[in-house]
Formats: structure tokens, C-alpha cells, sequence
């Protein structure tokens, strides 16, 4: 998550921040991955071209590990890449974080994808080194375990 959050930076959770509401556009949280994501050996969950971003995890449960992502989209948003740069409806998005720069299918992501209901798409900060939703698919609010406190 550098360069919002340095390696073996200590955070606080707010675990309740969900009860009562859903994930913001920008919000940083901690979440478990689909079972595989660790070990690289995950798959979209719906079959997809090499152009476009996964839109939904594997069917199956969430694993037991923790990883913090940021939250750039949610239920209904249209999302892609181009030029390492995220779009969310038609907008660039965060120009704070710097874009995907290292190349590739997974920077540019030119097939637009609609987050399926009840599923939020998560991007790590450093896009470059990144295993997040554009591999394993959007998640759902029950595998977000709480929201980063700053």
C-alpha cells in the first residue's frame, strides 16, 4: 500500500466501521483475500479476455490471511485501465496515487467491467507490485474485515 502505508507500518482497524454502512470510494481496508491469493494461484471467478480486469472472486470461501487494499470501486461502478491510470464511470480516479507504471495487461486493462452488486473492486497503492482485485475479482463486504484508521 506504499505509498499511503510504508511496509511494517502498524495500523488501527475499526472493525465495527461497516456495521452500520457500506465502503467509501477511498477507503483503505483490511481484507481477506479469495483462498489462493497468497501462492499467486488464484482465478477469476467468471472467465475473462487478457485486456480486462477480473469483475468477481472465485466462488469459494475467504482464506484466514489479511491483506490491506484501498477500495475504488463498489456495486454498479464501471471501471478500467489505461495508461496505468484507473477510470471509475468514464473518471480518472485518485490522482494521488501514482499510476501502473511497470507495462502490461496489468496496467492497461482497456475492457471496461461493471462491479457486480454486493462487490467492491480493491487496488493496491503501488499498483506496479500489486495482487488485488484486477487478478482475483471484486469482494464481497463480508470478506472486508474493517476499515484503516489513520
Amino acid at each position: 500500500m506504499e505509498p499511503a502505508l510504508q511496509i511494517g507500518e502498524r495500523v488501527s482497524v475499526d472493525k465495527g466501521a461497516y456495521a452500520s454502512s457500506r465502503p467509501a470510494i477511498g477507503d483503505i481496508v483490511v481484507l481477506h483475500p479469495p483462498v489462493g491469493a497468497v501462492e499467486n494461484d488464484v482465478r477469476c471467478g467468471v472467465s475473462i479476455s487478457p485486456s480486462q480486469a477480473c469483475p468477481r472472486a472465485i466462488p469459494k470461501e475467504d482464506s484466514t490471511v489479511s491483506f490491506i487494499k484501498r477500495v475504488v470501486a463498489g456495486p454498479g461502478d464501471t471501471i478500467f485501465m489505461r495508461g496505468g491510470v484507473l477510470y471509475r464511470n468514464g473518471r480518472p480516479e485518485d490522482t494521488r496515487i501514482p499510476p501502473c507504471s511497470g507495462g502490461g495487461a496489468a496496467c492497461d486493462l482497456p475492457t471496461r467491467v461493471k462491479v457486480p452488486a454486493g462487490l467492491y473492486f480493491v487496488l493496491g497503492d503501488n499498483r506496479d507490485a500489486s495482487d488485488d482485485s484486477r487478478f482475483w475479482g471484486a469482494v464481497p463486504v463480508s470478506w472486508i474485515v474493517g476499515r484503516v484508521e489513520q
